[in-house]
């Protein structure tokens, strides 16, 4: 579970087959591990302490224009472009990837429908399964009729905002653990997403394509959450923490984002994996971007890895030199 797989150059690679885009496109502290490799967790905010779900309270009319710009149109996306895997292929070749580590990324232009992916391994989310915890959430409410309870809400925005796992952990058995997020995910189009075993919600494995395929159900007209589920879960992606506002929102505009990151220090190899997911505002145009790594030294190369990767896809549409700065934080696992 915790092996990585060896890199032997240091720039990114093409995958061996072209991965296909389906039509309908977070983190956890390890405590330790036994021999055969299962994973303990314990819940932490991203400053290292834990984080008090109560202490904060989000209404579900929140509008999606604090940093979660709603998309008016995606166009049905079958297949992804020959050219443009090409040209994520040809940016790619800009990103040096450290021995050892790997990365995959899919990026979809909201505006044209076209898109691309750059590898298809699988990876463990890490926190970015949060997003998708959340909204299998706001869909088994939707089919109950109902709308969350002030207690979903309050662990809600503690899970997306401050990436709290003891949080992610009350709505992940409130889902019904993997059976409720998988049920959820065949709905939403994720073909390639396995939930964690038990309470392991952060080891959920997932690909780079069907990451952008939950984007799609968060930022897209065509969804299976309402327009208020939607809302709800833009806008609470839009107000990240602060020392959590890294990843694919280097690729952006200012302020223009909406994004879930996830790092997961691995106590087997001492190994990061570090995801960042969400959607950028670049020269008037929005783009839905997923990165996954794993392999990374440290979490300060992880990041630097990812946004690098989120600055290649969104050039490979734009033209747009990519530059070699990071935000990286020195936050701790979450």
């Amino acid at each position: 579970m915790e092996s990585h797989r060896a890199r032997r150059g240091s720039r990114a690679r093409p995958s061996r087959r072209r991965p296909l885009l389906r039509s309908a496109l977070a983190a956890v502290a390890v405590l330790g591990a036994t021999a055969g490799g299962t994973v303990y967790v314990k819940a932490q905010g991203h400053s290292g302490q834990e984080v008090l779900s109560s202490s904060v309270t989000p209404s579900l009319s929140a509008s999606a224009s604090s940093g979660g710009v709603s998309v008016e149109s995606v166009k049905p996306v079958t297949g992804v472009g020959v050219e443009r895997d090409a040209s994520l292929a040809a940016a790619m070749e800009s990103v040096t990837v450290p021995d050892g580590a790997e990365v995959s990324v899919a990026v979809l232009d909201v505006d044209s429908g076209e898109s691309a992916a750059y590898g298809t391994a699988a990876f463990d989310t890490a926190s970015i399964v949060k997003v998708d915890i959340l909204a299998a959430l706001l869909l088994q409410a939707q089919d109950d009729g109902r709308l969350l309870t002030a207690q979903e809400k309050a662990y809600a925005t503690a899970m997306i905002e401050n990436s709290d796992n003891d949080s992610a952990s009350a709505l992940w058995r409130a889902i019904g653990k993997a059976g409720g997020l998988d049920a959820a995910n065949e709905r939403f189009g994720l073909t390639d997403t396995e939930g964690g075993a038990d309470m392991l919600w952060g080891l959920t494995r997932t690909t780079a394509v069907d990451q952008l395929t939950l984007l799609r159900q968060v930022f897209g007209d065509d969804s299976e959450l309402s327009e208020a589920s939607q809302a709800y879960l833009r806008a609470l992606m839009g107000q990240i923490a602060a020392g959590q506002r890294w990843g694919v929102s280097a690729a952006a505009d200012g302020s223009s984002w909406a994004l879930k990151n996830g790092w997961l220090p691995r106590t087997a190899t001492g190994l990061w994996d570090v995801n960042s997911i969400g959607r950028v505002t670049v020269d008037g145009g929005d783009f839905l971007v997923a990165v996954l790594s794993d392999g990374n030294a440290t979490q300060e190369t992880g990041i630097a890895l990812v946004e690098a990767a989120a600055k290649a896809a969104v050039s490979a549409f734009t033209g747009a030199g990519v530059s070699a700065s990071s935000s990286a934080s020195s936050s701790a696992a979450g």
